[in-house]
């Protein structure tokens, strides 16, 4: 038995837990400011950060603070996917390695010590607990040089975004600014004796300094609250709703940007969101896949669609899911009909509203290879058998025809509930409706334990 995991998803039950991460949206211009106020120019700092990345290939900022030139203290990946750290635009530090992997979360840290002999020592810049040594570009700050930016009295600071624009698409978690120190991403984490994965560990006896903040994304009402003080900072178009439990300790499935085969796909909200291009079919896998135990996820459609599951194997680039072998899947046209490898399977059963109004569950019980589909809480096909050519891992599969849309809930919804969220039998995720009994949300701390 086997399961698809995510690369350093640290699972549930591994120790400290993060509660919450805060989702930041590009389209809709997501982001958090303050203006820093009592500190000055400074030879220290230390920026940390857990990451989920849900788009690739474009310039997105984790934090900028512009100087009175406009120049940028700040850490962003750049269009080929690397990590660039710039202090006043003068001094940066570029990796060679790309990060491009939507389904993970990475730790980053950044300490500066300008104060250092050795120029290299003045920058270090780690990932998942091991700094970076193999750089693109490196321009180290001159000894004793000072952000001009970054905890200077009077200058903003943001989050989510460059001052000029460039916004996050992506989830971030336990984010921690420190004043006046330069520390090890041991401050932060920790690699796990039994596992090897590197994972958070508690920061809030840190201090943080004078301009230093510890947003940990627990006040829906506040995202922007500092956890350790009073340096807090002030929303822009985010909302309660992306503050999500998709963290770096329990890592929920999202629809996969590097796993659809055919046509354009605008991906958004942390990836539970997708509209097709103007005509054809676009299918997309998500990022988890299962051999074993019982699982549950909720979407949302408007237009024509195709959802169920697939094998892993099976060629993306297709313009019509339903006519491959190693999909099961539910047609939304002609009375819903279910299609495995290709061929109708049965009658007519229901289907669901074009507008979205509708909401599909999804029970995917891989012990017996079967699936049961809800329409708005009830069930419409019960204990379908799945293509015998998923004997490994099925993944949820989707498919639109043109500009349709869907939104996908693995348990970390993007849009509002009608009611308070039913999480699963282990307490984890926020549905529309109660999964059936013994099965369970798409989430790392589910998996471990079914892994167990």
């Amino acid at each position: 038995m086997s399961i698809i995991i995510p690369a350093n998803s640290a699972a549930g039950g591994l120790g400290y837990q993060v509660a919450n991460s805060l989702r930041f949206n590009r389209p809709s211009s997501d982001s958090l400011n303050r203006t820093q106020s009592g500190g000055s120019a400074t030879t220290k700092i230390t920026f940390s950060t857990w990451i989920k990345r849900t788009n690739l290939g474009i310039e997105t900022w984790m934090f900028d603070a512009p100087n009175s030139s406009n120049q940028s203290d700040g850490l962003r990946f750049l269009t080929n996917d690397t990590i660039m750290f710039l202090l006043s635009d003068t001094y940066t530090l570029t990796t060679n390695r790309v990060f491009r992997d939507t389904s993970a979360w990475y730790h980053l840290v950044v300490a500066m010590d300008t104060t250092q002999n050795t120029d290299s020592n003045r920058v270090k810049l780690y990932v998942n607990g091991v700094q970076e040594t193999s750089f693109s570009a490196t321009s180290y700050p001159s000894q004793n040089a000072t952000a001009q930016g970054l905890f200077v009295s009077g200058r903003p600071l943001y989050v989510g975004r460059q001052s000029g624009g460039n916004y996050l698409d992506g989830y971030l978690a336990e984010t921690v600014f420190i004043d006046n120190q330069a520390l090890a991403p041991t401050s932060f984490g920790e690699f796990d004796s039994d596992s090897g994965v590197w994972k958070p560990i508690d920061v809030s006896d840190l201090t943080f300094g004078t301009n230093g903040a510890y947003l940990d994304f627990e006040d829906s009402s506040a995202l922007g609250n500092d956890a350790a003080g009073s340096n807090n900072f002030s929303v822009n178009n985010l909302a309660a709703i992306d503050q999500t439990t998709d963290t770096c300790t329990n890592n929920f499935c999202l629809l996969n940007p590097i796993d659809n085969g055919y046509g354009a796909i605008d991906f958004t909200e942390g990836n539970t969101q997708a509209q097709g291009s103007s005509s054809g079919w676009q299918p997309a896998r998500a990022t988890m896949g299962v051999s074993s135990g019982k699982w549950y996820w909720e979407v949302n459609m408007s237009g024509s669609n195709q959802m169920g599951v697939s094998n892993e194997t099976i060629d993306m680039d297709n313009d019509n899911a339903q006519d491959l072998v190693g999909v099961t899947v539910f047609y939304n046209a002609s009375g819903g009909i279910i299609r495995t490898d290709g061929s109708q399977v049965g009658g007519t059963t229901a289907t669901f509203a074009s507008d979205g109004s509708d909401v599909a569950g999804y029970a995917l019980d891989m012990d017996n290879k079967k699936l049961s589909i809800y329409k708005n809480g009830s069930i419409i096909v019960t204990n379908t058998a799945l293509s015998t050519s998923i004997t490994d891992f099925a993944l949820p599969f989707f498919c639109v025809n043109g500009g349709g849309t869907w939104s996908v809930n693995f348990g970390n919804p993007s849009v509002a509930l009608d009611n308070a969220g039913v999480a699963d039998g282990n307490g984890y995720g926020a549905f529309e409706y109660a999964p059936p009994s013994g099965y369970l949300a798409l989430c790392t701390a589910n998996l471990s334990e079914e892994l167990s």
